[in-house]
């Protein structure tokens, strides 16, 4: 039987259609409302700041992804996803026409636990309907497609806002989510979970819950502002609620997360590039854009369009990336991702001051999205080879809470760096920017070598056009061997 051809992009369908939409619209949403920000303090919150309505939101997706995705496995993913659609819609409706910050914060918690349950539903989706190469392929485009989104929303935001108010931001959302129920109802098979039988762990969903929220409320705090006794108990609470977390998942028969897979090097290796791709993409980005606007003086529009080359790039080495990895092994894929995006944050390092022309930074931006491309698709490929299909969706819930965490560590940590070596004018903007991409560059070498050793460097078993082996079951993957992916 003759071989059969390799394919350069996945086949089109309606799933993934809808998935890269509907994600691409959740990511959009984590970003471009900061955008609005001074409109919204100006309007609802008689000049006071308005960043709890970006808080709010993180919060409640943060907390609640990794118990929609366990969820999504056991519930199936039709009925979670249709659901997370509608919430989400609804949602945006009640932030559209909120008369004041309360309401608008309560509208932004509800939107957040829509948007968990649509972003943990898009690999457990798309490894339903695709398999081998042309899965990694559809996991490659859905990865790359919300990358990019996240990084054009600081200039669909400030288009939204400048013209329409803030009120357009949340607005935009309605059309769009109307179209992507409608679109659901009709791709989406009907399918049960795959793990119904057991009982659902509660209580570790609620332990996790109250740790994953605390914790990421205490990353968006003001990294200037002085440590205290309230936030102090805070992060007692979230360290208890974690702790009694993990040991809850040791003993109950149907963990919320499975421990044991980490076990695997190939899966942890997966998990810490996808926590280290936030951290460099997120926290790069926020101070990058804000060299753009206070270092060369650019309009949030003109800053934002500066950012094009990086989600270009993403989007074309995306696809580039997940094709590789099914003639390469996957740990030096990833690696040389993460190599070239730390030559990017270097250049852009060394490049940067107060008169540097805009055109002399487009190489470097593009560096960093191909870089980011190659490294962020192949991952999620990589961590559903080595996983049961009836974990697909916790593993799913896994990845969106580490990219939730690592966008803020990336933002905390990084802004730190940059209030040590910045400050005001144009100068010292440049000084802190300067800073925070060097420190990445450094963060994209540790990215390289924790994937070379943890991922491997030997060709995965099964890759090429052929569909790749059945993962372990349930039993086996729960194995803490050293199997690498």
């Amino acid at each position: 039987m003759p071989a059969q051809k390799s394919r350069r992009l996945p086949p089109l369908s309606g799933v993934l259609v809808l998935v890269m939409a509907s994600t691409g619209l959740v990511v959009v949403d984590l970003t471009i409302v900061a955008i609005g920000l001074p409109l919204i303090s100006a309007d609802v919150a008689d000049g006071a700041s308005a960043e709890s309505v970006v808080v709010t939101y993180m919060v409640a997706m943060g907390a609640l992804t990794q118990v929609v995705g366990s969820l999504s496995d056991r519930w199936g993913r039709r009925a979670l996803f249709l659901a997370g659609i509608a919430v989400f819609t609804l949602a945006s409706l009640a932030a559209t026409v909120a008369p004041d910050l309360l309401w608008l914060n309560a509208a932004r918690v509800v939107q957040g636990a829509g948007a968990a349950a649509i972003m943990v539903n898009g690999i457990p989706l798309l490894s339903d309907r695709y398999e081998g190469e042309e899965r990694n392929l559809a996991i490659g485009a859905w990865g790359s497609f919300a990358t990019a989104a996240g990084l054009l929303a600081p200039t669909l935001g400030g288009v939204l806002a400048e013209t329409f108010g803030w009120r357009a931001v949340f607005a935009i959302n309605l059309p769009l989510g109307v179209a992507a129920w409608v679109l659901a109802v009709r791709v989406l098979p009907r399918t049960p979970g795959a793990s119904g039988e057991g009982r659902t762990d509660w209580i570790g969903s609620l332990l996790l819950m109250l740790g994953l929220g605390a914790g990421t409320l205490l990353m968006l705090r003001p990294g200037d502002a002085p440590w205290s006794g309230r936030e102090t108990v805070v992060l007692l609470a979230a360290c208890l609620a974690l702790a009694a977390f993990l040991a809850v998942q040791l003993r109950t028969p149907a963990p919320t997360l499975e421990l044991r897979m980490f076990g695997r090097p190939a899966f942890l290796g997966a998990m810490l590039a996808v926590l280290l791709s936030r951290v460099l993409t997120i926290g790069g980005s926020v101070y990058l854009v804000l060299y753009f606007s206070d270092g060369l003086g650019l309009s949030p529009t003109e800053a934002g369009l500066l950012m094009t080359p990086i989600f270009l790039a993403q989007i074309v080495m995306g696809m580039v990336g997940s094709k590789l990895i099914g003639d390469r092994p996957p740990g030096l894929v990833i690696g040389a991702g993460y190599a070239l995006k730390g030559i990017g944050f270097a250049a852009l390092a060394l490049l940067i001051t107060p008169d540097t022309p805009w055109w002399a930074l487009l190489v470097p931006l593009l560096a960093w999205g191909a870089g980011g491309g190659i490294a962020g698709a192949p991952v999620m490929a990589v961590a559903v080879q080595v996983t049961a299909p009836e974990r697909v969706g916790m593993v799913a819930g896994t990845v969106a809470t580490l990219a939730s965490l690592g966008a803020g560590v990336g933002t905390a940590a990084l802004g730190a760096v940059f209030t040590l070596n910045g400050g005001d004018g144009a100068q010292a903007v440049t000084d802190g920017a300067r800073s925070v991409l060097g420190v990445s560059a450094v963060l994209a070498a540790v990215a390289v070598l924790t994937t070379v050793t943890l991922i491997g460097t030997r060709r995965a078993p099964g890759a090429g056009p052929a569909p790749a082996p059945a993962p372990a079951s349930a039993e086996e993957d729960g194995d803490p061997s050293p199997t690498r992916a």
